[in-house]
């Protein structure tokens, strides 16, 4: 599998990808936002994208489609949910499907609602494996409700799915947010050593090209970090009403409630 990791530089920091079989030539467009890149990094390489995949319906994400499907005539693929918000569907997937890209790339659809409702992320069956989560899940960080999303259904994702992933899963998120992510795991944990030796060491790139892994996320994003005891006291100081135990949810949704005004 081929992966080809695409920064556009416009106003909300997205990044496609194109994902590749290296033994057709055929290719997966994700979330094609910037149309033209994709399509000029697929001729140059001589592949031919096939498929469109959508993780979720905000335009940023498929503003793309419609031009690269009258360049390619691919089909057009998302959450089953997403029939009436996004347009021209071809193939909604559910939870469980598996997309296949030429001969030797198989992905398999994770329903992780959260971000919007009808968000699918995609998981490559290879021996690290790739996680293209979309809006769920950001280096650092979680994805936002605030657009037809659910703060609950997000710690859901996070608690039943991308914490039982395997340490070694690299994430490929749609959005560059790391260091601002990395600034608010170091407001609500100070102590937090990995965050800002992160930070230290990536405070100027731009945009940052690293590719974490999950093993990397439960060390400085805290949105993985709930039962620790740090963050869970500095939450007391923004909400004295707090529990003195407060559920892992509790935290989650609080953190989420802080991060919405960071």
């Amino acid at each position: 599998m081929i992966i080809e990791k695409i920064w556009t530089a416009n106003a909300y920091r997205n990044f496609n990808y194109l994902i590749a079989c290296p033994e057709t030539g055929e290719a997966l467009a994700i979330d094609p936002n910037d149309h033209k890149q994709c399509l000029e990094i697929a001729k140059k390489n001589q592949w031919n994208i096939t498929k469109i995949f959508n993780t979720h319906e905000h335009w940023d994400h498929i503003e793309g489609n419609d031009a690269v499907v009258s360049q390619t005539s691919a089909k057009i693929i998302a959450h089953r949910n997403a029939k009436d918000k996004i347009p021209n569907i071809d193939i909604g997937v559910d939870h469980g499907d598996i997309i296949k890209v030429g001969k030797t790339v198989d992905l398999e659809c994770l329903d992780t609602p959260g971000h919007t409702m009808s968000h699918i992320s995609l998981l490559s069956r290879t021996e690290t494996p790739a996680l293209f989560s979309g809006d769920a899940l950001f280096n650092a960080g979680a994805g936002n409700c605030h657009f037809g999303g659910d703060p609950h259904a997000l710690f859901k994702t996070f608690s039943t799915q991308f914490t039982n992933l395997p340490l070694k899963t690299e994430i490929y998120s749609g959005h560059d947010y790391f260091i601002n992510n990395l600034k608010f795991t170091i407001d609500r944990e100070p102590n937090n050593e990995s965050a800002k030796n992160m930070l230290e060491k990536h405070q100027h790139d731009d945009p940052i090209e690293i590719t974490t892994t999950i093993e990397d996320e439960v060390k400085f994003n805290v949105f993985f970090r709930l039962q620790n005891h740090e963050i869970i006291d500095r939450l007391k100081v923004s909400f004295p009403d707090l529990d003195p135990n407060p559920s892992p949810e509790t935290v989650f949704l609080k953190l989420r409630e802080l991060r919405n005004d960071w």
